[in-house]
C-alpha cells in the first residue's frame, strides 16, 4: 500500500522507516488509534479502527524502540504476545547497539496478570513489570520469578518515575502503546513527548473511550503538528510534537 507525505512537505511515496527515526537522548513517544469522532476502540478493542499500514506503522514503532510500554488492561484486551525479533529491523537494531527485538512492560498495580501467557513465557528477554509498593506481596513475589520488576510510586504507578527507572535501565527509546487511562496519566507527568496518531475514516459513536482517559490537563498541553502521512484507504498518520 503507497503512503504519501502530505506535511511538512509533499512527497508522492516515502520510506516509514524514514519518516518515524528517533531524536537524540531519551524521548516517550505513544502510538494510538482514533476514529475521526474520536473514539479509541470499537468493541472494546482498537484494531477494528486500522489497517495493514496502522500494522505497519505499529511493527515499526516497536521496531525503533527500545521498549514497549503499555497497561494491564490493553495487554489484555489486545491479547498481547511478546515482541519478535523480525528480521527487516535487524541490521537496523543491531547498528543501534539494540538488542533483535525491544523489551516488553507492563504497567500494573494490582499485578493480576497471566503469568503463563505467552507475553511472559515466549518472550527473548525478560519482560518489565512496572508495579508499586502497594501491590499485594504474593503477587508480586510471582511476578518476580519471570519478569523484572520496576517499583515506580506507592499507591499508584507514577509515570514520571517509571520513565526515570526505564532510563536508568539504559532504556531512551520508549514507545507507550496506552491505552487510554496510562496515556493519561503519562501527559499529565509530563513526560510524554510525542504522540504518534493513527486517524481512521470512520465514525464509531456511542461510548467509547478518547485516547486520553483521565484527569484534565490543566492548563491543555499544546501540540505541533511535525508530519502528516495519507494511505491509499485515506488513513491518516500524524506525528504530534508535545510543547514544553
Amino acid at each position: 500500500m503507497t503512503v504519501r507525505r502530505l506535511l511538512p512537505d509533499h512527497a508522492d511515496e516515502i520510506e516509514l522507516v524514514d519518516a518515524y527515526q528517533y531524536p537524540d537522548g531519551r524521548w516517550l513517544r505513544a502510538n494510538m488509534v482514533a476514529s475521526a469522532d474520536g473514539a479509541a476502540t470499537v468493541d472494546g478493542r482498537a484494531g477494528g479502527l486500522g489497517n495493514a499500514t496502522d500494522q505497519e506503522v505499529l511493527r515499526l514503532l516497536r521496531g525503533l524502540a527500545d521498549v514497549v510500554i503499555a497497561g494491564a488492561g490493553t495487554v489484555s484486551a489486545e491479547g498481547y504476545g511478546p515482541a519478535k525479533a523480525r528480521d527487516e529491523y535487524r541490521d537496523m537494531r543491531a547498528a543501534a547497539g539494540q538488542a533483535a527485538a525491544p523489551v516488553m512492560a507492563v504497567v500494573s498495580q494490582r499485578l493480576q496478570l497471566d503469568l503463563e501467557s505467552a507475553y511472559f513465557t515466549g518472550a527473548l528477554q525478560r519482560p518489565i513489570v512496572v508495579t508499586c509498593t502497594s501491590a499485594p506481596p504474593d503477587r508480586l513475589l510471582a511476578v518476580r520469578k519471570v519478569a523484572e520488576v520496576v517499583v515506580a510510586g506507592d499507591e499508584h504507578v507514577s509515570p514520571a518515575l517509571m520513565v526515570a527507572a526505564l532510563v536508568d535501565l539504559g532504556y531512551r527509546r520508549l514507545l507507550c502503546e496506552g491505552g487510554p487511562s496510562l496515556l493519561a496519566r503519562t501527559a499529565a507527568d509530563g513526560v510524554l513527548d510525542e504522540l504518534c496518531l493513527t486517524i481512521s475514516p470512520k465514525l464509531v459513536g456511542g461510548p467509547s473511550r478518547r485516547i486520553l482517559d483521565g484527569p484534565v490537563l490543566d492548563p491543555p498541553h499544546a501540540l505541533r503538528l511535525t508530519q502528516l502521512l495519507q494511505d491509499d484507504e485515506d488513513l491518516l498518520f500524524a506525528r504530534y510534537a508535545v510543547e514544553r
